[in-house]
């Protein structure tokens, strides 16, 4: 619901703060007051057109804030929006605000924050419906009228059980497309993984083996140099050469003049550990470089089969993966596609018999809820066509056309027909209607009388009250060719859906403006050469002598008119 409402430097307006409560409200004034301009700014803060002639002369900007309170009815979808925007602020309120600037640059804001437009344009259709004399209502939008229909139906629990069935369905039919189209390759598919997984078996590989490969390689490759290296440490270790002892007869003079010392000097006692542990080490040092001078191996045909192996192990990483670790995850994947090609005919026998099922259920599902859906769809049309005489179009009849496609791979249903389906069921639900009697019946879309269709609109929404969501309504203009007596009606009917929703409306009938909770006057200024809108809140004797004038000028006659008007209105709440 539409609570505040700010508007700055937008057409006529310099500044205007509205603040508005539940119920009908009514505007009125004189044309070109500026009445429509307050339409216009709502639908710019909505989302809508930003037309820079919108920015008053003379300022840079224009700017409009409306505040919303969030109903019951709508509440969950808008939080669903902002929660998934990061937007959250007060869960009871939401604001959203446009800036137009003189330089072309538009600015969209949801609780402050800055977003794109279409952000506004798809909180908007939550929170605000508004009809004027080029715009169209959501109802007509035929895509909206098998929801409605839905609604007022009250179907949601064979619509969701419906709705279940459907998505098991498109799940078996997605794994059956899959299936049929790798059968379909099976054979030369076959082939090729047998191949693979042959390929990569008869391999044998390891994790870790080309590593170990690979150093054995090094080893084999620098046999030579790694024996001669060895063995001239060994000389130098435990042989020595004529010229010069071996370092291990070096340590042991060494260990052997320590220890004289030692016996002189007791407190060398750690000098001559460090040189045993020292001699040890060398000991050590030379057994294994002996065993491994022992195991430096010259093999020329080994050299060439790590080689060979070598050559194999880049090959299949050349085909199957860039690691021996992916070569063997390439085989296991390719072993489970072989043995679901292999058992393909069973899954696809099985998902076949499944599909079958899911089907027989979506027809019998389907079935009952367009049932309910017709049997509420005649409830629908006498209740609207009981409106409709209301307000003055008793010849009118209204109608909603079901129809289904032929489809092959459809449901079928009882009289053997196949018809095509989605997830909201059999039916291709429109509403249609004939204004006046002798007339065929046509899809709403092409009325084209605009007080027709507001008067429809108005049926339509007394109706689907309680289906209908938005929480805000906004009629401009609803009494266009209509004349006292009807208003009088359609004042009514605005103030019961008020009942339902927040409801705004621009008229210039008295005797509708007087339905109005709250009334507002707009009025054109004009002061030092500028002109501006203004609008002033009335009540009482401000109000009596606003319907007055709406009658024709005021004088004890019009204001005698404008007092039986009120009486009759307040007569008519009771």
């Amino acid at each position: 619901m539409l609570t505040e409402l700010r508007i700055e430097n937008f057409a006529i307006i310099p500044l205007l703060e509205l603040e508005f409560g539940s119920g009908l409200i009514t505007f009125t004034g004189e044309t070109g007051a500026g009445k429509s301009i307050i339409l216009d700014a709502i639908e710019t803060v909505l989302g809508g057109r930003s037309d820079l002639t919108f920015i008053r002369s003379g300022a840079d900007r224009a700017s409009v804030e409306a505040t919303f309170r969030l109903t019951d009815a709508i509440r969950a979808p808008v939080m669903a929006i902002l929660e998934r925007e990061d937007l959250v602020d007060d869960p009871g309120y939401l604001v959203l605000g446009r800036e137009l600037r003189r330089e072309g640059r538009t600015t969209a804001r949801v609780n402050g924050h800055s977003v794109n437009v279409s952000l506004l344009k798809e909180l908007g259709g939550y929170l605000v419906d508004i009809h004027g004399q080029s715009e169209h209502l959501s109802l007509l939008d035929n895509r909206h009228h098998l929801g409605l229909l839905d609604r007022y139906a009250n179907d949601e629990a064979l619509l969701a059980a419906y709705t279940s069935t459907y998505h098991a369905l498109q799940a078996t039919r997605r794994d059956l497309t899959a299936i049929r189209a790798a059968e379909q390759d099976a054979n030369r598919r076959i082939d090729l993984l047998k191949f693979q997984i042959e390929d990569i078996d008869n391999a044998h590989l390891r994790s870790g083996e080309e590593e170990e490969l690979r150093t054995d390689r090094t080893r084999l490759a620098n046999a030579e140099n790694l024996s001669s290296l060895s063995q001239q440490a060994l000389q130098l270790l435990d042989e020595g050469t004529p010229e010069a002892p071996s370092i291990t007869d070096q340590v042991g003079q060494l260990l052997h003049t320590l220890n004289g010392l030692y016996r002189i000097d007791p407190s060398l006692a750690d000098l001559y550990q460090q040189a045993e542990t020292a001699a040890d080490g060398l000991s050590e040092l030379t057994r294994d470089l002996r065993s491994y001078v022992e195991g430096v191996e010259f093999n020329p045909q080994r050299l060439d089969q790590i080689e060979e192996r070598l050559d194999l192990i880049h090959t299949l990483k050349r085909k199957y993966g860039g690691s021996i670790e992916a070569i063997l995850s390439f085989a296991v994947e390719a072993k489970e596609q072989l043995e679901t090609i292999t058992h393909a005919g069973e899954r696809i026998s099985k998902l076949e018999a499944e599909e079958s099922q899911w089907l027989e259920r979506l027809s019998a599902q389907g079935q009952a809820l367009s049932a309910q859906r017709r049997k509420a769809a005649g409830a629908m049309e006498k209740a609207i066509e009981t409106e409709l005489a209301d307000l003055s179009m008793a010849g009118a009849r209204f109608s909603i056309d079901f129809q289904t496609k032929s489809n092959p791979n459809g449901v079928l249903l009882s009289d053997g027909r196949r018809v095509a389906f989605d997830a909201n069921g059999l039916d291709q639900v429109e509403f249609m209607v004939a204004p006046n009697p002798g007339e065929g019946l046509k899809p709403l879309v092409k009325i084209a009388s605009g007080g027709e269709t507001s008067r429809l609109m108005l049926a339509l929404k007394n109706v689907l009250a309680r289906a209908d969501t938005i929480s805000t309504l906004i009629f401009d203009e609803i009494d266009q060719g209509i004349g006292g007596r009807v208003g009088l009606i359609v004042g009514k009917k605005l103030w019961q859906l008020s009942h339902e929703h927040q409801v705004l409306c621009i008229t210039h009938l008295p005797q509708l403006a007087a339905h109005g909770g709250q009334h507002f006057r707009v009025a054109k200024l004009v002061a030092g050469g500028r002109t501006s809108t203004h609008v002033e809140a009335l009540q009482g004797e401000a109000r009596r002598r606003e319907l007055a004038l709406m009658l024709g000028g005021i004088s004890e006659g019009t204001l005698r008119s404008a007092d039986e008007i009120l009486q009759t209105v307040a007569a008519s709440h009771h």
